[in-house]
């Protein structure tokens, strides 16, 4: 049903929650596959596929209405008979027309036939109804078929996995259960849902069949590592996790199903199903995203229940998950101490169907109480680290000032032409996207090739001109992250902007969206318009998108002409005071090379609304690896300002032009070490 474009390796990079995904590397080297045989694809970037002309479900009722097609409305998705099935199937014995088979997504136009598991684009839906294209009806947009080499892979390591009670050795099935957590898990549960354990690679190894039964799709091995007094778990998904799709658990589910409960994990599926006896689906990728893909096989159900963790990123990605799946029909299981993953739950004697109960409904009116706040403020105050966001992994001073990267907020950057604002930015953006954050990248200013590239070498920490043997394995790497690059080079309207950062978010879970630069829009309005009421606009029209759509948005914005011989402030930045005063975070690079000599870069957090510390930190820029490093050797490092009533507390300048004001100095003994990769460990 889903294409697979190329075959590869997965990324070996960390989960949000509570694994890790690994390569095939990490199998042993009698399941590992041989080297890989590259096949290169037309488009050489995960470009991200807008429309030319988006439809809505207005547009597409009033299609289907004309065509004299009859359709249900669903909760996500149109239903209507597929034409990609014969007349003969569309009725049961006693002729009556059967249920609906073809599902359109009500957002995107995108299809899905059940039957005949079909599906396209709105555009191939038109061609095929209305008799154009080669061959539309005659099968032409079915799935293809999986890759050959996966397909091998995944048969010989399904024959080497035995199911858990067959193991010959009872202690070694019991410390297997001990290390999943799987003590109170049956066998009746396991061999329900198909679940076998792979000796050669300690792992456990669960199946994704075809809608139907058909066939085996993919494996996703979960394998447990021992890290401290705790486990460490490992994913592995075979097709690579861009294309695995799998709802585990799909087919137990019944038609005459209308209530749902979906899991991030398929441990905490088998203990919600064994505990509950509800139906039970995991998503196949946690937290990280929901493919729209997947909306036609939930449907059926009057109501879902996200129960997908234990912390606040798991909260937040239930609300998102929601929104796709409309919130008037599901509930949501708050994280709390009484409250935590199923599989615990089950672990520590809790009652679930109790827990289930108390799931609080999605979706409420636009006005709240703070009653119905409560629980949500009192879970910030408990997990302060985990409100505060994502942390960098290569600004470990950035992570002392903002505290982390979080959804809904908007931060404007700036700096002087030619300080290196695309190349630092596309390094924040790079830490974040390679722990889990989805990104999109809007570039205007340079082509998206010119940055893919950059990134590169920033991801590789080094010049891969110069080592070109690597580049296969680097790019491969590269590729699975969840980055995404918009096709619009120069001036753009603010509007298609827009409508692209929601379809992204839609279909592709976007939590971070990067704009450069915003004066490459403001040249599209009309010339009569006032600029700086064009900026307000579309400073505010970000500001809404991003509270909207719960995402952040970083927007990069050109300063002021200023001396050279004076720093950047917030006042600086091009236009009206809007952009500042919308803005949650402010970040300046400021470039003192013209005056204190070459390479003299600051990062300065002039405006933090989460917690209000502001301050500055030095950056020193590695040309080899186009990457903005700490000096090792500076104990003075972070500079924390101290604003009381809006003035900035400072010790007696030395006197000298240019030089960084003395600031009150809060930092360790110790200067943090420079980021350095280690290759053999995942790259997250």
């Amino acid at each position: 049903m889903w294409v697979l474009l190329r075959s590869g390796y997965p990324l070996r990079i960390l989960l949000p929650l509570r694994g890790a995904w690994m390569g095939r590397r990490g199998l042993p080297r009698s399941l590992a596959p041989g080297p890989p045989r590259r096949r290169y694809r037309k488009e050489a970037l995960p470009a991200l596929e807008v429309p030319v002309l988006p439809v809505t479900a207005a547009e597409i009722r009033q299609y289907l209405r004309a065509r004299g097609i009859p359709f249900q409305d669903g909760h996500s998705c149109l239903r209507a008979p597929s034409p990609f099935v014969g007349a003969s199937k569309l009725k049961d014995q006693s002729g009556a027309a059967t249920s609906f088979s073809l599902f359109i997504d009500k957002t995107t136009g995108r299809f899905l036939c059940m039957t005949s598991l079909a599906e396209g684009s709105w555009e191939d839906f038109q061609a095929s109804v209305e008799g154009r294209g080669d061959g539309a009806r005659e099968g032409v947009l079915l799935g293809e078929a999986s890759d050959a080499e996966d397909t091998e892979e995944v048969r010989r390591i399904w024959d080497r996995a035995i199911p858990l009670w067959e193991l010959p050795e009872p202690e070694e099935a019991q410390l297997v259960r001990v290390m999943f957590g799987l003590t109170k898990v049956t066998d009746d549960t396991l061999k329900r849902f198909s679940v076998r354990y792979l000796r050669a690679a300690r792992s456990l190894v669960f199946p994704w069949f075809s809608p139907g039964g058909l066939g085996l799709r993919g494996l996703k091995l979960l394998g447990a590592e021992g890290q401290g007094d705790g486990v460490h778990y490992v994913e592995t998904t075979i097709p690579r996790p861009g294309a695995y799709h799998n709802l585990f658990g799909l087919p137990l589910i019944s038609r005459r199903d209308v209530e749902l409960v979906l899991t991030s994990r398929e441990l905490d599926s088998l203990a919600l199903n064994q505990s509950t006896g509800l139906p039970t689906l995991a998503l196949p990728r946690g937290t990280a995203c929901l493919p729209p893909a997947l909306l036609p096989y939930l449907e059926q159900f009057r109501r879902v229940v996200l129960w997908l963790g234990d912390d606040l990123r798991s909260w937040e990605a239930a609300k998102l998950f929601a929104r796709k799946l409309n919130p008037k029909r599901c509930s949501l299981v708050r994280p709390g101490d009484q409250q935590p993953s199923p599989l615990e739950a089950l672990n520590q004697g809790l009652n679930l169907s109790r827990i289930l109960r108390t799931a609080l409904p999605a979706w409420h009116k636009s006005i709240v109480s703070f009653r119905q706040l409560r629980e949500e403020v009192l879970g910030e105050l408990s997990n302060v680290e985990q409100a505060a966001g994502v942390r960098w992994s290569r600004f470990p001073d950035l992570n002392r000032l903002l505290k982390g990267h979080r959804k809904g907020e908007l931060t404007v950057f700036t700096g002087p032409t030619g300080s290196g604002k695309t190349t630092f930015i596309s390094e924040y953006a790079l830490d974040l996207c390679t722990q889990g954050v989805n990104t999109l990248w809007g570039s205007f200013e340079i082509s998206n090739v010119r940055l893919a590239r950059v990134m590169l070498t920033q991801f590789a920490v080094g010049r891969l001109e110069e080592q070109l043997d690597k580049y296969d394995e680097w790019a491969d790497r590269f590729e699975d992250l969840p980055l995404y690059f918009m096709t619009f080079h120069g001036q753009q309207s603010i509007r298609t902007v827009i409508d692209t950062m929601q379809h992204a978010v839609y279909v592709y879970d976007i939590c971070h969206v990067v704009i450069d630069n915003l004066q490459f829009m403001m040249g599209h309005e009309q010339l009569s318009t006032d600029r700086i009421a064009a900026q307000d606009y579309i400073v505010g029209a970000f500001r809404k998108f991003a509270t909207d759509s719960s995402c952040h948005v970083t927007l990069v914005i050109h300063p002021r002409k200023e001396d050279d011989d004076k720093e950047l402030q917030t006042a600086s930045i091009f236009g009206s005071a809007k952009a500042s005063q919308e803005a949650d975070n402010v970040l300046i690079l400021q470039d003192r090379k013209l005056v204190t000599g070459p390479g003299k870069r600051y990062l300065q957090v002039s405006k933090n609304r989460f917690d209000g510390d502001v301050g500055v930190f030095p950056l020193e820029f590695n040309k080899s690896s186009l990457t903005f490093s700490i000096p090792p050797k500076s104990k003075a490092r972070l500079k924390k300002i101290k604003d009381d009533n809006g003035l900035a507390a400072k010790k007696p300048s030395s006197g000298k032009k240019g030089a960084m004001p003395q600031i009150s100095e809060t930092c360790s003994d110790q200067a943090p070490k420079p980021y350095q990769p280690d290759l053999t460990k995942p790259s997250r």
